[in-house]
């Protein structure tokens, strides 16, 4: 199984850890369901496939909550995921090649290398931490 789903009390998915091991999935393969403000997918294909060029549609999004993604580039991190209440769910190890998509609750790290690289993408606009962040 290449994914891990995080899970609060009630069921609820607060996070995904996808394993660097999903880099074998050939094709696309798409790790967000449909309805969450970040899609996060990988591409898998051999010399000669053609993606065909398209452009997006404007589409008005609603956007109530900041969801982000990870990818671990180098290293390692330990992720710590929190409920919606700020309790800790669980820890999890995130080593070079894995994905982490952080849904709901919250989150902190420890970096567990020296030169340990991480891509961040998340929604927008950044309205800055003042408004966008509570420290717990």
């Amino acid at each position: 199984m290449s994914t891990i789903n995080i899970k609060d009390a009630q069921g609820n998915i607060l996070a995904r850890h996808i394993l660097s091991e999903a880099w074998n999935e050939k094709g696309l393969a798409f790790y967000s369901e449909d309805s969450e403000f970040i899609q996060v997918g990988t591409w898998h294909y051999d010399k000669g496939k053609e993606l065909l060029a398209h452009a997006h549609k404007p589409v008005k999004r609603t956007v109530s909550s900041t969801q982000e993604t990870l990818y671990i580039r180098s290293g390692s991190v330990q992720a710590r995921i929190y409920d919606k209440d700020h309790k800790l769910v669980c820890t999890r190890t995130a080593r070079e090649g894995d994905v982490l998509i952080l849904l709901f609750g919250g989150h902190g790290y420890d970096i567990l290398e020296n030169g340990t690289q991480v891509l961040e993408v998340k929604n927008g606009p950044y309205p800055g931490a003042e408004k966008d962040r509570i420290r717990f």
